[in-house]
């Protein structure tokens, strides 16, 4: 089978193209026949050494993607060939992502995927809405799970709504019924944003942002999404009600944090940071369970005209796949494995 390997940490340019064997699943696992590979910013940041260290002599990379059962291993019901599914951690504690024609995860990893969702639905899935769904489930005051009418009478504020993970916030917080706002940095994103689904998008370089969310929102956000806590953390602040909720995955921009202690605590305001991998069994198993009943409802559609631009590149254009994630690319980067 043809896959993309690295064996030493670097730019994009460590990725090679080369033949291997098929693998084998063993007990508890599947063999995924890949269709669409999804690209994501711990992909490259894994890749060039910044996410963790690298524990396997040779990696394939990419942890989320889409596909059709080909095998089983022992224990798993061979009834699941030929099963369309989404994969999701495929790459994490193993060296074989999705970046190949062929990959194996543990069966779990490979959920189901409808009929009516394409492989780009699936391959855009992972990390960004599992990631989603935790920002939208760890308030204080608010629903552990998510499911229709399950954030009625909330509003969510999607930092950076254009982005993938801001995209599913979006997306799935209107599924659970909230009032979502996005802030945006031009009109292009704007679109994007409201294309996804959200009532309002701000754009934060513009007159007075805090002020406009205010407009929309009086009583405040229950829940923020965050992308960059260094640049938003004060706007955050200024539009979050009581006992609201910061849900932070990223600090865009690497900016320093500057904390208002008194107003936080004033407030009794929850500051939540997450990251997929450590968020526990128990969190990432309901986030599966909810995304899934969000993908059967088709409220995480993709493409430009639902907010999210697709960016395809060839297996064997991988690098360059990294290159556009690695710089900032608006939209989802996919990866064509099968024709």
């Amino acid at each position: 089978m043809k896959a993309i390997v690295y064996g030493d940490n670097g730019g994009p340019e460590v990725l090679r193209l080369v033949d291997r064997e098929l693998p084998v699943p063993g007990p508890g696992e599947v063999r995924v026949r890949v269709v669409v590979s999804g690209v994501n910013p711990t992909d490259w940041q894994a890749r060039a050494g910044i996410a963790h260290p690298k524990a396997f002599p040779e990696v394939t990379p990419h942890l989320d993607g889409a596909g059709v059962v080909d095998a089983v291993g022992a224990g798993v019901d061979a009834g699941r060939i030929g099963e369309r599914v989404w994969l999701f951690m495929a790459a994490a504690g193993r060296p074989t992502g999705t970046a190949a024609e062929f990959t194996v995860v543990p069966a779990g990893q490979a959920v189901p995927l409808p009929d009516a969702a394409g492989f780009d639905v699936g391959a855009a899935l992972g990390v960004p809405a599992l990631t989603a769904h935790r920002a939208l489930t760890v308030a204080e005051d608010g629903p552990r799970r998510l499911a229709p009418g399950a954030l009625d009478g909330r509003v969510v504020l999607a930092a950076g709504g254009a982005g993938a993970v801001g995209h599913a916030v979006i997306q799935l917080a209107r599924w659970a019924g909230a009032t979502v706002i996005a802030t945006v940095s031009g009109p292009r994103k704007a679109g994007l944003a409201l294309a996804a689904g959200a009532g309002h998008a701000v754009d934060y370089r513009e007159g007075d942002p805090a002020a406009a969310v205010r407009a929309i929102a009086p009583d405040g956000v229950d829940i923020v999404a965050e992308v960059a806590l260094g640049r938003n953390l004060a706007l955050d602040l200024a539009v979050l009600r009581g006992r609201g909720t910061i849900a932070t995955y990223a600090n865009a921009g690497d900016l320093p944090v500057d904390w208002d202690v008194r107003r936080m605590m004033v407030l009794n305001a929850r500051l939540q940071f997450l990251v997929l991998y450590t968020a526990g069994e128990r969190a990432r198993a309901a986030a599966v369970e909810d995304v899934a009943a969000a993908v059967r409802d088709g409220a995480l559609p993709v493409g430009e005209r639902h907010g999210l631009p697709l960016l395809r590149y060839p297996l064997a254009g991988t690098a360059d796949a990294h290159r556009a994630v690695e710089n900032g690319a608006v939209g989802k980067v996919l990866v064509d494995v099968a024709p």
